[in-house]
């Protein structure tokens, strides 16, 4: 039987396999790819091996300037929109401004798993690569399509064995759009979890429009229960013991309000079960990260007085 070190330095295609097989498992520990200041803090860029979604990932952290060595920052998760990489968020939102005077860490995970070539993930913009939709997928084509147990579950446990100045027990949670859908979901399902919430531009009823039948058809099937279970406005009602204000922005030029985005189901749904929200209608203002930067800095503010609680 050959040893494992000569197993792994063959050149045929089972020992190549395996050799990546080993690689891959070694990767999963995070590797720095890029590192900025700004506003006294750090954007750093990190690759690892996800086992989740057996595929390499990448994501962003934003660390605020550190009162201390020792010290601790609380952690917002923002999760990004259709099409969106782990880079959108950083580059384009300022988020860092409010983040480093709050001294709140921000967390920007990918969309959705990458590289794992299946037929069909990259023929529309709207399913597929760049649109994980959060959620598991139950369908064998899709499996690896399991970005909720990524953001919920890998990525909380990867950061806390990984970068001792994050404390991940005070995790807040926002994002865009598929994104925002996202945050209010996972929220909902995991309010021990997160502080508070937050979103822009949601689909909060994604059973009911386009984007989201088209989602869920392809990653859970024709079970509607199962959409159910990944539909904000229908959790609300489920979920309902929510003590932290729930904020959400929404452009009222935004060109996908009325078909896709569908906020004022999720208002009603709020005000049925008697959830607290800060529902913003801001005239003139799209769908763009020129409204999210416009606003993002009431939103740092409003998870950093949930996160120093």
């Amino acid at each position: 039987m050959k040893s494992l070190f000569n197993l792994l330095a063959g050149s045929d295609e089972n020992t190549t396999g395996i050799r990546k097989h080993f690689v891959k498992k070694m990767e999963t520990k995070p590797t720095e790819i890029g590192s900025s200041k700004m506003f006294e803090g750090y954007n750093k860029r990190y690759r690892h091996f996800s086992p989740t979604l057996d595929c390499s990932m990448t994501f962003h952290i934003y660390f605020p300037p550190s009162p201390s060595p020792s010290h601790k920052f609380p952690i917002l998760y923002w999760l990004s929109g259709l099409t969106c990489t782990d880079e959108n968020f950083i580059t384009k939102s300022g988020a860092q401004r409010a983040a480093s005077a709050e001294g709140v860490a921000l967390i920007a995970p990918d969309t959705s798993p990458r590289g794992l070539n299946v037929e069909g993930e990259a023929d529309s913009w709207d399913f597929g690569v760049g649109a994980g939709f959060y959620l598991n997928s139950t369908q064998e084509k899709w499996k690896n399509w399991r970005m909720y147990d990524y953001v919920v579950k890998e990525l909380p446990k990867l950061l806390s064995e990984n970068f001792p100045q994050l404390d991940t027990s005070k995790a807040s949670i926002s994002g865009h759009s598929m994104g925002g859908h996202g945050a209010l979901t996972i929220y909902l399902k995991n309010l021990d979890k997160y502080k508070s919430v937050s979103a822009f531009a949601p689909i909060v009823n994604p059973i009911n429009c386009p984007w989201g039948q088209k989602a869920f058809t392809n990653y859970l099937g024709d079970n509607k229960a199962a959409w159910e279970e990944y539909d904000a406005t229908y959790l609300i009602s489920k979920f309902h013991d929510v003590s932290a204000t729930i904020l959400i922005d929404q452009g009222e030029d935004d060109k996908f309000l009325h078909d896709q985005l569908l906020p004022h189901k999720f208002e009603e749904a709020c005000r049925s079960a008697n959830v607290p929200l800060l529902f913003r209608l801001h005239p003139g203002y799209d769908h763009s990260y020129f409204f999210i930067s416009t606003f993002i800095d009431d939103h740092i503010r409003h998870h950093a007085q949930a996160l120093k609680l």
